[in-house]
């Protein structure tokens, strides 16, 4: 069961879809999609919740499972919701093979409450627990995640949000969280090395699309996405058909006359950004981070004369560890593994030359242009996979769809109340609650 947002004690879940309209005292409960939340119980007037840092087996496509870090069983870890107000305790335990301890990003509290090891606090060491206990005084989108820089870079991230005491102005009907994480790893591995600066498998939620679980909201709804990052890049996050208000950032909603209007906002590494907008207009819309090289699924270098045609050019993948900075020898820091042009396959990302990765003329070509097929590899309708990540929020999407998602992207769909009603009996057949 999700925790969600209580007036009083009365708890109203996040996994419970509203129908209704919500006391005006009351904020919209905040829905991760593939996450959810972290459940609580109540000591006194103490709000309790139980984190654990463990190993986790995350499925990012069907088919691609990363062994990650991550809290109670997913990478990124489950949401904490609470209220400003409120007194919380979590109660952590560390269940990894090494020391670690848990930052909450953007929050004042005690220094020994911060969750810096060898500073604030002592190492948590394998098997041990601690116990963090603060109030809340701020409101807005912040988050937790391991304070040593490796583990970070493995998965150790959540989403922690704290409600007003008064729901923001104006009020949103629905209020979404999405954090934004890189990894590279090797086509033959399932783990990420932590040390690279070039990646080939960015997620949402964990998720890389089109295994993301699509934003779906009724037509007219006023709608709220927070952003968390924490990784090695800035995410500039683009939304297709909606000029949209940037009303908040890490540590506070901004003033009203501090918002900013525009279709694309940069999540900056170690920040949080929230976009609200009317969803007026019926539609598909993607969402998505639009540096290139983050729109694509287990990227590979396709420089040089590559081709399909059987004898010519050269094929790629011959060498993945240079272009990825996996150690063959020496040190992770030397000239050998510093990061290179490519981003995934091949001799061609440090060989790079200014020939066409298509056959060498047309006539080989057999009529096709020149750069072609630049994303057969990696995406593309030939990589449709339908069938593999449906689900109630994928109903009513054209045939194919799925093969022009990749990466760090998924879709904000806008329908209409019908069809919204056909999504939401699907859900419940299924079993499903909004976080999942």
């Amino acid at each position: 069961m999700s925790a969600g947002l209580f007036a009083g004690k009365e708890l109203l879940s996040a996994d419970r879809e509203t129908t209704t309209t919500l006391p005006e005292t009351v904020s919209p409960p905040v829905t991760t999609l593939d996450v959810g939340d972290l459940p609580f119980t109540w000591d006194a007037d103490v709000k309790v919740f139980n984190l654990v840092a463990e190993p986790v087996q995350q499925v990012i496509v069907p088919g691609k499972t990363l062994d990650l870090w991550g809290f109670n069983g997913s990478a990124p870890g489950p949401t904490i919701q609470a209220n400003e107000g409120d007194r919380v305790r979590i109660a952590f335990t560390n269940h990894l093979p090494e020391p670690t301890a848990i930052h909450w990003h953007g929050l004042e509290l005690p220094i020994e409450m911060d969750g810096v090891p060898g500073i604030g606090q002592k190492l948590v060491m394998p098997g041990e627990q601690f116990r963090y206990e603060f109030s809340l005084h701020q409101n807005g989108t912040f988050f937790y995640h391991s304070h040593m820089a490796m583990q970070e870079m493995v998965g150790m991230l959540g989403g922690f949000i704290i409600h007003p005491k008064r729901p923001y102005v104006p009020r949103v009907d629905k209020d979404y969280l999405i954090a934004l994480q890189e990894y590279a790893v090797l086509p033959n591995s399932s783990i990420p090395n932590s040390m690279n600066m070039e990646f080939n498998w960015l997620t949402f939620n964990g998720k890389s699309g089109p295994a993301s679980t699509p934003v779906v909201v009724r037509q007219n709804e006023r709608i709220r996405i927070r952003f968390i990052n924490l990784g090695m890049d800035h995410h500039p996050i683009h939304l297709h058909g909606f000029t949209f208000w940037e009303t908040g950032r890490e540590g506070a909603r901004q003033q009203e006359s501090a918002w900013t209007r525009g279709n694309t906002v940069l999540v900056g590494v170690a920040q949080a950004k929230d976009i609200e907008f009317v969803a007026d207009r019926v539609g598909d819309w993607m969402l998505h981070c639009h540096l290139p090289h983050h729109m694509m699924n287990q990227m590979s270098s396709t420089v040089g004369p590559m081709t399909r045609s059987v004898g010519a050019g050269m094929q790629a993948g011959a060498s993945m560890e240079e272009a990825m900075g996996m150690l063959g020898d020496g040190n992770a820091t030397s000239e050998n593994y510093a990061p290179s042009l490519g981003r995934g396959l091949g001799v061609g990302s440090t060989t790079d030359t200014s020939v066409t990765n298509s056959p060498l003329s047309i006539r080989d070509a057999n009529g096709q242009l020149p750069l072609f097929p630049q994303d057969a590899f990696m995406e593309g309708p030939m990589m449709a996979v339908d069938k593999q990540v449906q689900k109630p929020e994928t109903y009513g999407l054209p045939p194919g769809w799925s093969g022009f998602e990749g990466g760090m992207m998924t879709l904000v769909r806008v329908v209409s109340p019908s069809q919204y009603d056909k999504i939401l009996e699907l859900k419940r057949l299924q079993g499903g609650g909004a976080g999942r």
